[in-house]
Formats: C-alpha cells, sequence, structure tokens
C-alpha cells in the first residue's frame, strides 16, 4: 500500500539522502522510490527547485566519457531537512496516536 504523501515529505527525504553523501539523480530516483512511488520525471523538478531555494547546490564529475551530475547539500539545505524532520516526528506522533487508539487532543 502507497500513501500520498506531500511534497515536503519528498523534499525531507531528498535532503536526507544528499545529506549522507553526494548523488546523482538517478542514484536519488533509486533511493527515494524505496518509500515512495516516484518517477525520474518527477524528481528533477524536485531538485532544481531545491537549488534555486539554495538548498542543494552541483557539480559535474566524468563518468564513462560522460559528465554526471551530482547533487550536494548546503548549509541551509541542513537546516531545512531538521525543521523538516522535526515536523514529521510530529505528524507521525499525532498519525500513530490515532492508528494505535487513543484520543487526538489538537
Amino acid at each position: 500500500m502507497t500513501f500520498q504523501l506531500g511534497s515536503a515529505l519528498l523534499d525531507a527525504c531528498v535532503l536526507a539522502i544528499v545529506e549522507k553523501e553526494d548523488a546523482y539523480g538517478y542514484s536519488l530516483t533509486q533511493q527515494v522510490q524505496t518509500v515512495m512511488d516516484i518517477s525520474e520525471s518527477t524528481l528533477y523538478p524536485v531538485l532544481r527547485r531545491l537549488q534555486k531555494a539554495d538548498y542543494l547546490t552541483t557539480y559535474d564529475q566524468p563518468y564513462q566519457g560522460r559528465n554526471r551530475r551530482y547533487y550536494k547539500i548546503t548549509g541551509q539545505g541542513r537546516l531545512r531537512l531538521l525543521e523538516l524532520s522535526t515536523e514529521w516526528q510530529q505528524y507521525k506522533a499525532k498519525v500513530d496516536h490515532v492508528l494505535l487508539g487513543g484520543e487526538q487532543n489538537g
């Protein structure tokens, strides 16, 4: 079963992956696909948006005679990831509370 979740969670996943190590588009897609259904054509606009917001930077590196574009997290990207991770934990705790029983208090 796949739950449809918003762009904030997608941003968090991308930023978390590149926080661990720089990554190129295809590898990012493969890693994100382990938690949500996404195509490369969906991911590239997200990468451009994160880059425009100064959460990611890019650099090219030769690979088998071609250049491969790698994405690297910035200091602002790390701060954004922390914000998104905190929001996710709060959201997850509320959902867990409802799914596992008990009353939800605002």
